[in-house]
């Protein structure tokens, strides 16, 4: 199980640090495969047929599934490990960075000439979902430290640790699967600008530089310390990047200034009204002819009762405030109110290249029925995952 980061800006773990991450990572591929299917186990022979036996139908709703499920030994077991899970994942990498954050500061110093830059806005007001929210249970949320290295640091490590490999090494298989699609969907776009809105440590942005090198690329988020750990995590990769502190609701760029605007899993941790703001605000620095694409959580309305709970559940348990919110949202509409014509929308689900390959990417080109989006499989970070992606064209 791959839960060590490779790239040079990594912590350096001890074996016991080490064997630790594997220990966590362990607990939460039991927990989100073997309770998970225990679970649902319990809601078809259990919690399922007794909601029929009180409403005369079966669960239709994300809310009606876990109605029926709430107080099942089956859901309890399951809640309760992944909660403890989730603390221990942050444990062990807050750890690994209060010891080594030292060593990590002086290593970006030293890259502070390479390529790309860092620019930060002390002006900024800092969102209260990035700052006041713990989210995903994350001390300190993603301003821990400040300035310092330290959130960035600890989020790459406990994201590591969280995703069981399943992410890819440096945690970047979204960004490479959805890169992947958009190139073989779309041969004769090349953009040369490219915005990463919401990109956290840059993690889900070097993929586009890969993919389009000779493409000037920018990402944006609105806590410091975030940058300058995706920056210097950047340019020891040798890739450049431009970040800049700032809101994706209100970007500091020029109109039509943009050929691609991405973001990766960033949608859901925002409020409605800022969500449709960012909407609007991608729409105005696209170019004409540029694409707007988001890879995020599926919507509640395209999965069965479940599946959409089994996502929401993070909303109820794992302080993803806005989580549950964004996906009773119509991911179409959301575009539209932004501003994209309706027959300039699209979504897809691509297979994850680290798992699948890149020719099951380019089956998933070919054959657009192929992955449906009701599946358990999508979204969903257990063993098989799909990635669920969609955006518009700008006229």
């Amino acid at each position: 199980m791959g839960v060590e980061l490779q790239h040079p800006m990594k912590p350096e773990l001890s074996p016991d640090e080490a064997a630790r991450g594997r220990f966590v990572s362990g607990i939460r591929s039991f927990i989100l495969n073997d309770l998970a299917a225990d679970m649902r186990t319990a809601y078809d022979k259990r919690a399922a047929p007794a909601f029929v036996r009180k409403a005369g139908r079966p669960p239709e709703t994300s809310n009606e599934a876990h109605q029926a499920l709430r107080g099942d030994p089956a859901f309890n077991i399951y809640s309760a490990m992944r909660v403890q899970a989730q603390k221990m994942v942050w444990n062990a990498a807050g750890a690994v960075v209060d010891r080594d954050l030292e060593r990590m500061e002086k290593e970006a110093a030293a890259v502070e000439a390479g390529p790309g830059s860092v620019t930060l806005d002390p002006d900024l007001e800092i969102p209260r979902n990035v700052d006041a929210i713990e989210v995903h249970l994350m001390p300190g949320s993603y301003t821990r430290g400040g300035p310092s290295l330290e959130a960035g640091a600890v989020y790459d490590q406990g994201l590591a640790v969280f995703s069981m490999g399943l992410m890819g090494a440096n945690l970047d298989d979204i960004g490479l699967s959805m890169a992947a699609y958009v190139s073989g969907k779309f041969p004769d776009f090349r953009p040369e600008r490219i915005l990463d809105t919401g990109c956290t440590i840059g993690h889900n942005t070097l993929p586009w530089k890969q993919t389009y090198p000779d493409a000037h690329v920018e990402a944006i988020d609105a806590a410091a310390g975030g940058l300058r750990y995706a920056s210097a995590r950047a340019k020891m990769q040798g890739q450049e990047v431009h970040f800049r502190q700032m809101s994706a609701d209100a970007l500091d760029y020029e109109d039509n200034s943009f050929d691609l605007v991405f973001s990766s899993m960033f949608l859901h941790e925002l409020s409605k009204k800022t969500r449709a703001q960012a909407f609007a605000e991608a729409n105005r620095v696209l170019k004409p002819g540029g694409l707007l694409l988001h890879m995020e959580l599926p919507p509640n309305d395209q999965m069965n009762a479940f599946d959409g709970f089994y996502l929401d559940w993070d909303s109820w348990y794992n302080s993803e405030p806005f989580y549950k919110g964004y996906r009773d949202e119509d991911p179409k509409q959301l575009c539209e109110t932004g501003g994209f014509a309706a027959d300039d929308y699209f979504q897809f689900v691509v297979p994850s290249i680290g798992i699948y390959g890149v020719d099951a990417v380019a089956e998933a080109i070919a054959n657009e029925d192929a992955n449906a989006v009701d599946s358990e499989t999508t979204g969903r970070l257990a063993e098989g995952i799909m990635w669920f992606g969609f955006g518009a064209w700008k006229r």
